[in-house]
């Protein structure tokens, strides 16, 4: 339930490693730019598998297609995420984040800063967090696991959907 007419809920929350990387895998995939190459590679991959398999190209060609999937997949569903993780340290912090009617505030035992819904540019929503967009590379996880119930994730859902666009 709302608590007054300017402020929302407050939520306290930490973060687990493995929903932080399934969020940033889930970042990834959703980038314009490299789901264009996912596409590329896998054409690539396929398409000259079927040449090799008709004797048009050697199996070197199959083989190149087949490396350079690989290594995309990898570097996307394992590197990536985890030099994100190590490097950034917010992921080892309690956060406590209140949500009002003229923006959000986000504070732990070093600090606290306000920002206005303006600021973000978008929203997205993954199975355990909600992706703050400030710009199409900057963005903060919301934990879903920080809320006390159901309603208090459909209700900053809701508030989310009223203040900026989703994607």
């Amino acid at each position: 339930k709302r608590i007054d007419k300017n402020q929302y809920m407050t939520i306290h929350f930490t973060y687990e490693k493995s929903k932080v990387i399934q969020a940033l895998r889930y970042h990834f995939i959703t980038r314009p730019e490299l789901r264009i190459m996912i596409i590329v590679v896998n054409v690539f991959a396929l398409l000259t598998a079927a040449l090799a398999y008709f004797k048009v190209v050697g199996l070197m060609a199959f083989f190149l297609g087949s490396v350079l999937w690989f290594l995309l997949m990898i570097s996307v569903w394992f590197f990536l995420p985890g030099v994100i993780y190590r490097r950034n340290t917010t992921f080892k912090d309690h956060f406590d984040m209140s949500f009002e009617e003229t923006g959000f505030s986000l504070g732990n035992e070093r600090g606290s800063r306000n920002w206005s819904w303006q600021k973000l540019s978008t929203f997205l929503e993954s199975p355990h967090f909600f992706h703050l967009y400030f710009d199409s590379r900057t963005f903060f996880l919301v934990p879903k696991s920080g809320f006390r119930s159901i309603d208090e994730v459909f209700e900053l859902r809701q508030l989310l959907k009223e203040k900026i666009k989703k994607r």
